[in-house]
């Protein structure tokens, strides 16, 4: 973002599919505030115990220190008045107050780094990321590689029978998917699958 004048703040948004690198790319800017001697925070889901429980872990295995919340509104009682970056992860769980969250911070002169899925397991917007990318200064969207093609993935696959929202996880249980490979559920995988041979087999005249 562009150098800004006076004590304002403002909100950075990062948002993509499960192993794009979001929580490396936060653990990065934070790293770079730190280094300029700005003073951070850093805030995660209490949901969110896949890899530390007061750490924000990317997959590639890079760490930052955090605390833990169990809701968007803790943040607001732990920040502290001289914190000048502020980096929360994973802000898919936190639910809709965590928008409100994010405005008083940056009104208070904060930088606000917060990451997130911006679609869920079924491949439809996750609030509240929407709501968060609508009121940013700054978006960046970042994709995965597809695991069946290896072209540019922008989906979610979950692997495991559930019909929770919420369903915490990493390898074995995710992977990043493309437009084409994406499968939201079994009936329409089923779908996907047989459709091109049931063209082909029309256009060569069998039923």
């Amino acid at each position: 973002m562009d150098i800004v004048k006076g004590n304002m703040g403002w909100i950075e948004v990062v948002v993509g599919p499960m192993f794009s690198g979001k929580s490396e790319e936060l653990i990065r800017r934070l790293r770079r505030a730190e280094i300029a001697r700005q003073r951070v925070q850093i805030f995660k889901p209490a949901i969110d115990e896949r890899y530390a429980a007061n750490e924000i872990i990317s997959h590639s295995g890079l760490g930052i220190a955090s605390d833990n919340i169990l809701k968007a509104s803790e943040i607001m009682e732990k920040v502290q008045p001289r914190t000048e970056v502020i980096g929360i992860d994973e802000a898919q769980f936190l639910g809709d107050e965590v928008v409100d969250v994010c405005t008083k911070l940056a009104n208070l002169g904060k930088r606000v780094i917060v990451t997130g899925l911006d679609t869920d397991y079924r491949g439809r917007p996750f609030e509240p990321m929407p709501r968060l990318l609508a009121i940013a200064e700054e978006i960046t969207k970042l994709l995965a590689i597809c695991v069946r093609c290896g072209n540019p993935a922008v989906h979610t696959q979950r692997l495991v029978e559930s019909e929770e929202l919420i369903v915490v996880g990493a390898t074995g249980m995710y992977e990043a998917r493309c437009r084409r490979c994406f499968e939201p559920n079994p009936e329409q995988a089923h779908e996907k699958k047989d459709t091109p041979l049931l063209m082909r087999n029309r256009a060569a005249g069998k039923s």
